[in-house]
């Protein structure tokens, strides 16, 4: 196995912990992570002035010099597997994946094979140079199962640690294209009520909470507004269906990205998405406002109606901003033009 060296002095005024210090002055080119880093110093990789530090709260004077030896990526334990995939993009730094409902992204105790992962390590094979020490690649956001549309990986360590930045800074552009129950107008006063919605310009709404696991179903996730997780999705109506309207078709998109984040705000809204087993419910609509078959289609769609429609972020090795788009899948596109139908 080879190793690559990394050597830098510490800039003026440094941190007072070692791990702070290296997270600070470590070149960008090295694309080593603060966890990175800390297992690094904990491995004995890490030397300052020629000794050997494995305390990460150890003091560090500028100007010292660091060695850093970065062994190179190990292999992983998760098995390639020849699962087809719909790349929309992909470099040497990245791969952009139109995922189909259905496919679960990361093994998981319940789901230990056939997810994104095993098609990305066969699909992927030698080009995966490496995220945290380990060929595979970095997730560095998720979309449910039963959820289609874009999602962007990384295939380096560089690539890793800029997405993930960018991530925790909210700056990636999110949208999805969602069916939900009703229509979330601000002429309802009804919404007006809620805890934690708002209207903006252009009849935006607006859901602030904070979102912690449910008390009752640890699988699930709850608006709470103590603890928890800030949590903000701004939607807009795109086209409502009935008559009255009973279903809407909706572009949501995130400033924060947490789990379940749109079912659970929508539902807590009154406007569940439609199909969703877990938030959404499954109501009773009228054949008075709706034709039976569109009623019937609503009532059996499989799966919650959620597609991530458009990603966009910046190019975490080139700083090109990039963008993409996914058009809505059959299933979706066929609930649609039922809908449509008078």
């Amino acid at each position: 196995m080879g190793t690559r060296i990394v050597e830098f002095d510490i800039a003026a005024a440094p941190p007072p912990r070692l791990d702070k210090a290296l997270s600070r002055d470590v070149p960008d080119e090295a694309a080593l992570s603060r966890t990175r880093l800390a297992r690094l110093i904990g491995e004995g990789a890490v030397s300052v002035d020629g000794q050997v530090v494995i305390d990460p709260k150890a003091r560090v004077e500028e100007g010292a010099r660091v060695r850093i030896a970065v062994e190179e990526a190990d292999e992983s334990h998760i098995a390639p597997e020849a699962i087809a995939l719909d790349v929309v993009y992909e470099d040497d730094d990245l791969i952009v994946i139109d995922k189909p409902a259905g496919l679960v992204v990361h093994p998981a105790p319940g789901t230990p094979s056939g997810t994104l992962v095993n098609a990305l390590l066969h699909h992927c094979g030698a080009a995966l140079s490496g995220v945290g020490g380990v060929k595979r690649p970095g997730i560095v956001h998720r979309i449910d199962k039963d959820t289609s549309g874009l999602l962007v990986v990384a295939k380096s360590d560089a690539a890793h640690h800029g997405l993930a930045a960018q991530f925790e800074a909210h700056s990636v552009e999110r949208h999805y294209s969602a069916l939900c129950y009703g229509v979330p107008d601000g002429s309802d006063p009804r919404l007006r009520g809620v805890k934690g919605a708002s209207f903006e310009p252009g009849n935006v709404l607006r859901l602030t909470t904070q979102l912690a696991r449910h008390p009752h179903d640890r699988q699930k996730q709850a608006v709470v507004f103590h603890g928890g997780r800030h949590a903000v999705t701004r939607a807009r109506v795109i086209e409502s269906f009935g008559d009255p309207a009973a279903v809407s078709l909706i572009d949501c998109w995130l400033e924060t990205g947490r789990t379940h984040q749109i079912r659970v705000h929508m539902a807590h809204a009154g406007h569940g998405l439609v199909g969703d087993p877990v938030y959404g419910g499954r109501r009773k609509l009228s054949e008075r406002a709706l034709t039976p078959e569109a009623v019937e289609a609503v009532a059996g769609f499989p799966r919650q109606a959620l597609h991530a429609a458009e990603l966009g972020f910046e190019h975490p090795v080139t700083g090109a901003r990039m963008r993409f788009s996914s058009p809505l899948p059959q299933d979706l596109e066929m609930l649609l033009d039922t809908l449509r139908r008078r």
